[in-house]
C-alpha cells in the first residue's frame, strides 16, 4: 500500500520551514495543504485538537505534531537517507538540548521584538546575546552536528528568513554581530532542502507587517 504523507502548514512558519526541510532531506513526496492562521481548516482541528497550530504531519491518516517531534519522526520512519539525530546517545541528548534551547529562548524572544509594543529594544538584545550563546556552541564547525546537516540546523535556520525583521524592529544589525552564525547559514542555504523551502525575507516582512497590523500595532 502506498504511504500517504500530508503536511498543513503554513508558508512564513519557522517551525513548518523544520518539517518540510527534513521531508526534503529524506526525499520523502508529500501533499502540502496550507493553512489560513485566520480560520483554520476543520481538517486541522480534527487533527489537533490540543494546540490547534501548524505543523501537523499525518502520515496514513494518524497525525504528528509539533516540528522537533516532527523531525525525529521522519528521521526514524525513513531512515535510510540522511541522518538527522546523532546514532550516539550522548550526541543526540545534546543536540535535543540545544533544539530546546532554540524553541524556548530564540522563538519567544524573536516574537517580542516584532508583536510586542513596546519591548522591541530590550528583546532585540537579548536576542543577539542569545545568537551568541549560539554562535558559541557552532564554533569552527561546519554545522551544529559538526560536518553533519541535521536536527539542530534544521532547528534554527528557518528563523534566518525571519532576521530582516528581528533587524528592522529590533534596530539591530545580526551580521555585524553574528558574523559566524551567518556564514553558517549560508552554507545551510547551499543544500537544496533549504534553499527551496525558506521563503524570501521581503516576502516574510510584508507578512509581518499585515500582522501587525491586524493586532493593532501599527
Amino acid at each position: 500500500m502506498a504511504e500517504e504523507v500530508v503536511l498543513l502548514d503554513f508558508w512564513a512558519s519557522m517551525f513548518g520551514m523544520r518539517t518540510r526541510i527534513a521531508l526534503e532531506e529524506k526525499r520523502v513526496t508529500y501533499d502540502y495543504r496550507a493553512e489560513d492562521l485566520w480560520n483554520k481548516s476543520s481538517l486541522l482541528l480534527e487533527m489537533n485538537p490540543v494546540h490547534k497550530k501548524i505543523p501537523v504531519l499525518i502520515h496514513n491518516g494518524k497525525p504528528v505534531c509539533e516540528s522537533l517531534i516532527q523531525i525525529e519522526y521522519i528521521d526514524e520512519t525513513w531512515p535510510d537517507k540522511n541522518s538527522l539525530l546523532p546514532s550516539d546517545p550522548y550526541k543526540r541528548a545534546h543536540a535535543k538540548f540545544w533544539a530546546d534551547f532554540i524553541d524556548k529562548k530564540v522563538n519567544v524572544t524573536a516574537r517580542r521584538i516584532w508583536a510586542a509594543k513596546g519591548e522591541e529594544q530590550e528583546a532585540a538584545k537579548e536576542f543577539i546575546e542569545i545568537l551568541k550563546t549560539l554562535e558559541s556552541e557552532l564554533g569552527d564547525k561546519k554545522y551544529f552536528g559538526d560536518e553533519t546537516f541535521g536536527y539542530v540546523d534544521i532547528a534554527l535556520i528557518g528563523f534566518y528568513s525571519w532576521f530582516g525583521v528581528y533587524e528592522k524592529f529590533g534596530n539591530i544589525s545580526i551580521e555585524s554581530e553574528c558574523s559566524k552564525l551567518i556564514a553558517w547559514a549560508k552554507r545551510c542555504l547551499d543544500r537544496e532542502s533549504v534553499a527551496k523551502t525558506l521563503p524570501e525575507s521581503e516576502k516574510v516582512a510584508t507578512f509581518v507587517s499585515d500582522c501587525r497590523k491586524k493586532l493593532g500595532l501599527e
